[in-house]
Order: C-alpha cells, then sequence, then structure tokens
C-alpha cells in the first residue's frame, strides 16, 4: 500500500530529480504494509467506540496476483525516496481530514 501523498511525493521527487542521478527509465517505490485488522485496530485507538465488519469480495482475487513486497532500493539509492507515512501517521491524518469533513470526533 501507498499513501496518496506519498504517491504524490514520489512523483514529484522523482520529476525534479537531475537526470544525470538517474540509473533507471522506471522505478518501484513502496509505502507500507497492513491487514484489514491492523487498519481496524490503528483507527480503534483514537475512536474507541469504532466498529467494522468487512468481507472480501471479487478484487481479493486481485490482490493476491501481486507482489508481497516492491523492491524500491534504487528509488532510495538515486533519488532519496523514502516514503512519510506508515500506518499510524496514515490513520491519523486521515482521521484529522475525515473530522473536519464529517464531524467524526476525534483527538490525537
Amino acid at each position: 500500500m501507498m499513501y496518496m501523498n506519498d504517491c504524490i511525493k514520489a512523483t514529484i521527487q522523482l520529476m525534479e530529480t537531475d537526470n544525470s542521478k538517474l540509473t533507471e527509465r522506471t522505478y518501484n517505490v513502496a509505502g507500507m504494509s497492513f491487514t484489514p485488522k491492523q487498519v481496524y485496530e490503528s483507527i480503534k485507538h483514537y475512536i474507541p467506540n469504532f466498529d467494522i465488519t468487512y468481507e472480501p469480495d471479487f478484487r481479493q482475487n486481485i490482490a493476491k496476483t501481486w507482489p508481497y513486497s516492491l523492491d524500491d532500493s534504487l528509488a532510495r539509492k538515486d533519488w532519496n525516496w523514502k516514503p512519510d507515512f506508515d500506518l499510524e501517521n496514515m490513520t491519523i491524518d486521515m482521521l484529522e481530514t475525515l473530522s473536519q469533513s464529517y464531524n467524526i470526533p476525534f483527538k490525537k
């Protein structure tokens, strides 16, 4: 997974990097990995009465074909790529944004 903010950051960093530093024409960039249960627990930490139910659907079969991880070592080496968001930071950012738009009670 990659939080959209990190995706945008990676795109801008790549576009702004001097071509002489780039050793590849295509780069992998990686973010984080988590399960639905971990997302639930992360949200529940900040919103104790949060509850969720979920069931895998047809997209689970698509996700099973994806690699478990991506090697982004060349992006890290060539243009100093590093994600800003882990699960906790993503949860905080999403809850802050949602609390403003949907009046969700949230305190860091």
